[in-house]
């Protein structure tokens, strides 16, 4: 049986937010870390704000903190839910289940366990990939999903194994990630170096030395924290399978693809269309894999923007106005 969050220790260390660098002032008036049981599994999440439940994912290798610049905004009209997925900070890190199937099945027994049945999700990279599985297979709790910076296997068309320079440069981790065991003998005590070329040639705008640090630590600190990380790859084969299914299932809910022009651009709004019935596609000028980081303005303003309808029904039915906030 789970506990409750209220009946769980107060996490700790350096994936916390009692402990994340630089966070934007009075970040911690708002914000905390907290654990959640969701079956034999724990996970971690950061949670503050008041107003209809969001749920942001972020993707490898990046954790929470990822959405550190966007949550002070968006926590004045949502009760914003920053999670750790299964593998990745402080969240418990299984030997498997690292498939979007079982990872959307996560985020929806995580936000049960925090109280909201239905919500709207931001997810970024493979957060991408959990927010496509989530909203096809479990198609009552989303309201709206916003994606961001990824194509999604077995979705989008896969790329020939020998293709251009441009390609392999930007996907070759792809199957370097997926191998048994020498990706972890060869990075193991490597980290910064393999860790730090993915952010320093998937970013348009150099992420700052100490997020990147940060993330780095965050992966090197643990052995489990390394294998998890590649998890996510090695379960590529089940995704895929799981996705080829997904695609009889169109989804019917707003999406919206946010694109860095420098990285995916408007493929992301390409992956998408196959997929949804209503895709709004966004390329961010100047940015590359990481918008939530190198461009937080456009990025809060385009999420603002599209949360709007959501954010106002769910006021709608407590306040005269179009704006307000329900706490669920």
């Amino acid at each position: 049986m789970s506990l409750s969050p209220t009946d769980l220790p107060a996490p700790e260390g350096p994936g916390s937010v009692s402990r994340a660098p630089n966070l934007p002032a009075r970040f911690t008036d708002t914000f905390t870390s907290r654990y959640v049981t969701t079956g034999d599994l724990r996970l971690h999440a950061v949670t503050g704000g008041e107003g209809p439940a969001l749920l942001l994912l972020a993707g490898w290798p990046q954790t929470w903190y990822a959405w550190r610049l966007l949550m002070p905004a968006l926590a004045r009209d949502f009760h914003v839910v920053a999670a750790d997925p299964r593998g990745v900070g402080l969240s418990d890190k299984p030997l498997d289940g690292y498939d979007t199937g079982t990872l959307a099945r996560d985020m929806v027994a995580l936000m049960d366990s925090l109280g909201h049945r239905r919500f709207a999700m931001v997810g970024h990279d493979i957060g991408m990939w959990t927010g496509y599985a989530l909203a096809a297979d479990h198609p009552d709790r989303l309201d709206r999903l916003a994606v961001a910076e990824a194509t999604i296997p077995g979705l989008s068309p896969t790329p020939p194994l020998l293709g251009s320079r441009e390609a392999n440069d930007r996907l070759w981790h792809f199957a370097f990630n997926r191998l048994t065991d020498v990706n972890e003998q060869l990075v193991r005590g490597r980290e910064h170096l393999y860790f730090g070329h993915q952010f320093a040639t998937k970013s348009a705008k150099a992420l700052p030395d100490y997020a990147v640090q940060h993330y780095v630590d965050t992966l090197a600190a643990d052995p489990e924290a390394l294998r998890s990380s590649f998890a996510f790859y090695r379960a590529l084969d089940t995704t895929i399978a799981q996705n080829q299914r997904r695609r009889s299932r169109r989804l019917s809910l707003p999406v919206l693809a946010i694109g860095g022009a420098e990285n995916l651009g408007a493929s992301v709004g390409a992956t998408m269309k196959p997929a949804a019935d209503h895709v709004e596609s966004l390329v961010l000028p100047g940015c590359g894999h990481y918008p939530a980081e190198e461009a937080p303005e456009a990025m809060l303003s385009a999420l603002t923007a599209f949360l709007a309808p959501y954010r106002d029904k769910q006021a709608a039915p407590h306040a005269p106005t179009t704006r307000g906030s329900e706490a669920q």
